[in-house]
């Protein structure tokens, strides 16, 4: 078969499946209003959670000082002052020693994974961890398995069976999470796994994409003392050993970070080929993101997005919709099949709504949904227009 043949015959079954996929051009910058089509729409689709992305002074004025790129990778001329204090001001906001800049949260996943497990190694993940962890660990070639989600029985029976195998051996094990699942919103008992870990001697890595700069522990003061799932859960750095965090989501730019102790960000460093053979982020962007930190710390925008939620789920419960059980702001709606999910997609950008349908193979054959995710930039006028909307267009007996 030629492969051009075996292309084509790929596309047609996806097509066939009403598993097509579009990008969709948009006219504006990021925002709970973008535009499209010359149609402005209300958008809830984006990880925008804090209404960050639209932020540019800190970035024009970055520019000015550290122009547009940076010209070569960290360990040869690319690393700079801008860099330097992000990462200190990262790893300080999550109660970590260090902290190391990556170019996207995919290549930080493939990183840790990639870099530390050998072929020996034991790797337990969660059966919905996002595709960049179960890529890092087949790219490891260690012994993977993934437990039932959030199923801490399950992810005790692979720890107990891997520490008998341990016993004469010098291996290691990793158990990778992430804290809040992009696909359904709810969060991961990190406590609970935190615990198993240390009794078993594994180590724990856990994905915080959709929870950094979200979530948080508070001081009298409202600001925030440290952000992201581990501090809301009340755990510490001596809890989790490797923290992922994103700056494309609640920050409102692009990149991502690995916290960890001294030890392991060095061997980071040495090791990780995704760090060591890729140009770094702009200092610019690096220089607008410690700008972004600050209004987060400063805890205000979280209330808002808090306040939001809470509207949001009593709406939803009052119109009797079929909202996933969540308390972040990944809000999805399930539908079921494939094709329901997209009519009522369109059903409601026809109505200036931009939800977006998540079908296979991003969630399971049957699962389809529509993907609602909440911002600090939304109104309770928006929700109440978006959730009437669904409750007006959606049919159970579809």
């Amino acid at each position: 078969m030629s492969w051009q043949k075996r292309i084509q015959q790929e596309i047609q079954l996806r097509k066939k499946n009403n598993l097509w996929r579009q990008r969709i051009n948009v006219a504006s910058p990021q925002a709970d209003r973008i535009t499209v089509d010359g149609k402005t729409l209300l958008n809830f689709s984006s990880n925008d959670y804090l209404g960050l992305a639209q932020q540019s002074k800190s970035l024009i004025a970055g520019a000015k000082i550290w122009g547009m790129g940076s010209g070569a990778s960290h360990l040869v001329c690319g690393h700079s002052n801008a860099h330097q204090q992000l990462e200190s001001s990262l790893a300080k906001s999550v109660g970590y020693p260090r902290a190391l800049l990556f170019a996207n949260g995919y290549m930080a996943n493939l990183a840790v994974l990639q870099t530390l497990l050998k072929r020996h190694d034991f790797l337990y993940q969660d059966k919905l961890n996002h595709a960049s962890l179960i890529d890092g660990g087949l790219l490891s070639n260690s012994q993977m398995r993934r437990y039932r989600h959030n199923d801490i029985e399950h992810l005790a029976h692979y720890l107990e069976s891997s520490s008998l195998k341990d016993c004469k051996t010098s291996t290691l094990s990793l158990v990778a999470t992430d804290a809040v699942f992009s696909m359904d919103g709810d969060q991961a008992p990190l406590a609970e796994i935190a615990k198993l870990c240390q009794q078993y001697n594994a180590l724990l890595m856990v994905d915080d994409a959709h929870g950094f700069g979200v979530l948080g522990s508070s001081t009298p003061t409202s600001s925030l003392q440290h952000t992201g799932s581990l501090a809301q859960q009340g755990l510490c750095a001596k809890d989790v050993d490797i923290y992922m965090g994103t700056l494309g989501k609640a920050l409102g730019g692009y990149g991502a970070f690995v916290a960890g102790s001294e030890e392991m960000i060095e061997y980071l460093i040495q090791f990780a080929r995704p760090y060591i053979y890729t140009t770094a982020l702009p200092a610019a962007l690096a220089s607008a993101m410690e700008n972004n930190l600050a209004i987060i710390m400063a805890g205000e925008r979280q209330q808002i997005l808090a306040n939001n939620i809470k509207y949001f789920c009593a709406k939803a419960k009052s119109l009797a919709l079929n909202i996933m059980p969540s308390t972040t702001a990944i809000q999805p709606l399930m539908v079921g099949e494939d094709i329901n999910a997209l009519l009522l997609s369109q059903a409601l950008k026809k109505k200036g709504i931009l939800v977006t349908a998540i079908r296979p193979p991003t969630v399971a054959k049957g699962s389809a949904r529509l993907r609602i995710t909440l911002t600090s930039s939304h109104t309770y006028k928006d929700i109440d227009y978006l959730l009437e909307s669904i409750n007006n267009e959606f049919s159970y007996d579809n």
